[in-house]
């Protein structure tokens, strides 16, 4: 199968750790190698055949420059854990609309250069994917850049918490152009949200009845700058959502983003508190904290998601892809079981 062929939408850290990823993983062949990927190979698909052929930002230290050095330009703040030779690619500079928020306005150097035409970029690209790493709240910049997609023939993945995927409206306006669709709001690879509902499935499948239980997520980098300032309560209501779903009653469930601490720069800190009654009633709590590195969370996952894209591609598949949907993101069209969602996605890969 040819190369997929990826635009990204936001050179922040998670673009860093997809660009780093795919550059870190072109070493190695032998299938024990690939440590820290779900799928080495998925849909007769490497690592190997993920290539960015576009990128869009509005930093001043990132537009005009080749990927390889703009993944690495501040405010970024991924770990570097490869060497990036040039790309060849050139970050253009995307319209700005609502992509910032008013406190990540003082840690991004707007560009003065002129906006490039996004269409055109895609269609000189070849772009197949378009994958959207906007912050959060970037509502107006997201859909356009979802418009952009259906005007190049790109398929769209929506990693944000806007909804577009899970909106018909959109799901409709991909499936009459003949164009697969993703999201909303990509999970983690170890992330906080999927730690929490598998340790209430696997308490309430012991017979455990959870009666509240919270989770409370603290970052560093530019997207908890973002989510304090214009999305906190959209992201709350999407992981409490997703949360509760893991269990088949009803519980006090709160789940969602807390804080910003600028010295945590890309960790993110979690914090679960459980309570809940088992055998004669007798009263049980879990009180645990979790930390990951940010950024690389997104790789494993994107990885597996834009070769899903090519197979929709190749198969000719049309509007919200449910599997792929259900299996990668927090808030997809129809909310299923994770054994649902694991099943669903392998079946759609086989």
């Amino acid at each position: 199968m040819p190369k997929v062929k990826v635009a990204l939408v936001g050179v922040g850290n998670c673009a860093s750790a997809f660009i780093q990823g795919i550059q870190y993983y072109r070493k190695f062949s032998k299938p024990e190698e690939f440590v820290g990927l779900r799928n080495p190979t998925l849909a007769g698909l490497s690592s190997k055949d993920i290539e960015v052929v576009a990128a869009f930002d509005v930093d001043d230290r990132k537009v005009g420059k080749d990927l390889s050095e703009a993944i690495f330009a501040a405010p970024n703040n991924a770990p570097k854990v490869s060497e990036v030779p040039s790309t060849g690619v050139k970050v253009s500079k995307g319209p700005l609309l609502d992509g910032l928020g008013e406190s990540s306005r003082a840690i991004v150097k707007i560009s003065s250069a002129s906006d490039a035409d996004v269409v055109n970029v895609l269609k000189d690209a070849g772009a197949e994917v378009m994958v959207n790493l906007l912050p959060s709240g970037a509502l107006e910049a997201a859909k356009y850049y979802a418009e952009a997609a259906l005007a190049a023939g790109c398929a769209f993945v929506n990693a944000t918490p806007t909804f577009i995927a899970s909106d018909a409206v959109w799901a409709k306006r991909f499936a009459d152009a003949k164009l697969p669709l993703v999201g909303d709001d990509l999970v983690d690879q170890v992330g906080s949200t999927a730690l929490h509902k598998t340790l209430l499935k696997l308490l309430s499948d012991s017979g455990v009845r959870i009666v509240e239980t919270y989770q409370l997520d603290v970052g560093g980098g530019t997207e908890s700058v973002d989510t304090m300032d214009r999305s906190r309560d959209a992201k709350r209501s999407i992981k409490t959502e997703s949360v509760a779903a893991s269990l088949p009653y009803k519980a006090e469930v709160v789940a969602g983003s807390t804080d910003y601490v600028d010295f945590l720069q890309n960790k993110r800190d979690s914090y679960f508190w459980i309570s809940g009654v088992y055998f004669c009633n007798a009263p049980m709590k879990i009180d645990l904290k979790f930390q990951t590195v940010d950024a690389p969370n997104a790789g494993s996952v994107l990885f597996d998601v834009v070769r899903a894209m090519k197979l929709a591609l190749n198969k000719q598949l049309k509007g919200a892809i449910e599997p792929v949907c259900a299996y990668a993101f927090k808030r997809p069209p129809q909310i299923v079981s994770m054994e649902v969602a694991e099943k669903e996605f392998a079946k759609f890969v086989a």
